[in-house]
């Protein structure tokens, strides 16, 4: 219990609360727990028999949400080119079908 406590505090600086009023500091306190509970969410679903199925908040954050890519947007799709050195292409290629399987909820 104490580890997902510190992985928040020093992954997600749910520890900052550096605002004066209390409810400025309590909204961050919530977007911080919501992005915590995304990003467990991602590691229970995604990441699923890899070797990223236990790792920590921050290693997926430096790992995945941190590349570098370029977003071609047109009229009928979104094309992302991630950049040649990405750590891991085959996780993210497993990820990536993974989040695609979600069913749509509406």
């Amino acid at each position: 219990m104490e580890n997902r406590i510190k992985e928040q505090q020093l992954d997600l600086f749910s520890d900052r609360t550096s605002t004066q009023t209390f409810d400025s500091n309590q909204l961050r306190l919530w977007l911080s727990s919501m992005a915590y509970v995304l990003l467990q969410a991602f590691r229970q679903n995604c990441f699923k028999r890899t070797s990223f199925a236990k790792a920590t908040v921050g290693t997926i954050r430096l790992s995945f949400l941190k590349l570098g890519a370029k977003i071609t947007i047109s009229c009928r799709r979104i094309l992302i080119a991630i950049a040649t050195a990405c750590p891991y292409p085959d996780i993210l290629v497993i990820a990536h079908s993974r989040i695609q399987a979600i069913p749509d909820s509406g």
